[in-house]
């Protein structure tokens, strides 16, 4: 407890944007959050008012840190997960719990279970052996979805198979360097779905509309809020699949659950137990925001309402292959002088090709002149162009 204010102290393990931005949420909410940084120069360190510097695969860090503070819950899945069950094993108030989120950092492990549970996801096997792809693309047909079992986001850890010759290459190596595995068939997909929502530890949930996630190369580039031209009947699956997938992992906290939609239904690609980049348009585009959800949810609150307030647009702002001469402060000036209604999020890191660098929401009629203007304004932010040549003055 803060004896200044008389609140919980919420601690959050990882210092990145999306500790960064509950951060901002708890100032509006009078919560202190404190969180563990690896370093000083981390997202979330730059702005937040209590920065524990360690390490998350430190027990003793992390035994630490869980000492000042009322609830733990984490901006990533890194933490080993002998290290949480330790923690919950010693009193620590984790959430979501180790239990929980074993199903976020084992792919093969959520797999099986969603097959168990005849939840609907991609056939799948698991890999000791290149024979095993062998055999799995023999069956479901080429080319298959090689995975690593733990440890990929943003498309690591992903690759595409494409003929038994290039799986006799590939995962050998991949073995012999201690990686676990699984293979997936690749889905014949009309595009991806993400359905967030929220789970209070007795037991509330709230969804927010579904949104259609626009990937290149692996990384998210474009959110859409709503997914345009989703019926209300397929809005309400994929939500009441979230929402069971919440209640039967028994997680506490925010939940996106990465979706595919075909022409048969829909598949469960991926489960984040965190705050979400197809999230971030909550942030302009909700009532409640992702992140003061899931503040309300660890901390065992009321969950707000998630009424969309406008369609919008979010756009990725990724790094440019060379940094631009022109200053941040500059782009921001020109930006905000052509889009003024722009809604910029910048997370404070160092530029670098691809890497996020925050996040535009731009909120009206979702058409293509709405999701243009979003693109622009994030690729003027990463690399102070206009690509449809507009002269800045």
């Amino acid at each position: 407890m803060d004896t200044r204010t008389g609140l919980p102290v919420v601690g959050m393990v990882g210092g990145g944007q999306l500790a960064r931005m509950t951060h901002q949420a708890a100032i509006s909410l009078g919560q202190s959050l404190r969180v563990l940084a690896a370093g000083e120069n981390e997202s979330a360190g730059l702005v937040a008012g209590e920065v524990v510097h360690g390490h998350h695969t430190d027990l003793e860090a992390l035994r630490s840190f869980a000492r000042g503070v009322d609830v733990v819950t984490f901006d990533h899945e890194h933490v080993p997960g002998e290290h949480l069950q330790t923690l919950e094993q010693e009193g620590v108030l984790l959430r979501p719990g180790p239990g929980a989120l074993a199903f976020a950092q084992n792919k093969l492990l959520m797999r099986e279970h969603m097959a168990a549970h005849d939840l609907p996801g991609p056939a799948f096997a698991e890999v000791s052996d290149v024979d095993d792809v062998l055999k799995f693309g023999d069956t479901h047909g080429w080319p298959v979805v090689l995975k690593a079992a733990t440890g990929g986001y943003d498309g690591k850890g992903v690759w595409m198979v494409d003929e038994a010759a290039d799986a006799r290459g590939l995962v050998p190596e991949l073995l012999d360097a201690g990686m676990s595995l699984l293979v997936e068939e690749k889905v014949a997909m009309r595009r991806e779905l993400s359905a967030l929502v929220a789970r209070s530890p007795f037991g509330q949930g709230a969804a927010w509309p579904v949104v259609e996630t626009v990937q290149s190369n692996g990384i998210n580039t474009e959110v859409l809020a709503p997914a345009p031209g989703l019926s209300e009947s397929r809005t309400h699956e994929a939500q009441n699949l979230a929402l069971r997938i919440a209640a039967d992992l028994g997680v506490v906290g925010v939940l996106a659950v990465e979706l595919f939609e075909t022409d048969e239904g829909l598949l469960v690609n991926e489960l984040a137990m965190r705050p979400h980049n197809s999230g971030h348009w909550t942030m302009d585009g909700s009532r409640t925001s992702q992140f003061e959800q899931h503040l309300r949810a660890v901390l065992d609150y009321p969950l707000g309402v998630t009424d969309l307030l406008s369609p919008t647009v979010m756009a990725n702002i990724l790094g440019a292959p060379e940094t631009p001469a022109m200053r941040v402060d500059e782009r921001l000036h020109h930006l905000f002088a052509r889009y003024p209604d722009a809604r910029v999020h910048l997370y404070g890191k160092g530029e670098r090709p691809g890497r996020k660098l925050g996040h535009v929401n731009l909120l009206g009629t979702l058409d293509d002149e709405l999701r243009q203007r979003a693109r622009l304004a994030a690729h003027w932010l990463s690399h102070a162009e206009w690509l449809d040549g507009y002269q800045i003055h």
